[in-house]
């Protein structure tokens, strides 16, 4: 099953990126502070637990992918 990235998690993830959207409440952004510091074993740890946020935090780093991420942000479904 693919893994669903929802508007408010790419809005999460361009804000904490610093490409717009919008800023998440306290305990994700804590939790996206923690992945900016994780090293490989954790980040894969961190995206056990929350896939879609590590699957939008993928996409950053690919080329387009701050596109789909601002597409997937404006997107009401």
């Amino acid at each position: 099953m693919p893994i669903e990235i929802t508007s408010t998690i790419a809005n999460h993830v361009l804000f904490h990126t610093g490409h717009g959207g919008y800023p998440a409440g306290s305990f994700t952004t804590a939790l996206l502070r923690a992945w900016e510091q994780a090293d490989y074993a954790n980040a894969a740890r961190l995206a056990q637990g929350w896939p879609a946020y590590a699957a939008a935090l993928e996409l950053v780093g690919v080329r387009g992918g701050i596109d789909r991420l601002r597409s997937l942000a404006s997107s009401t479904t």
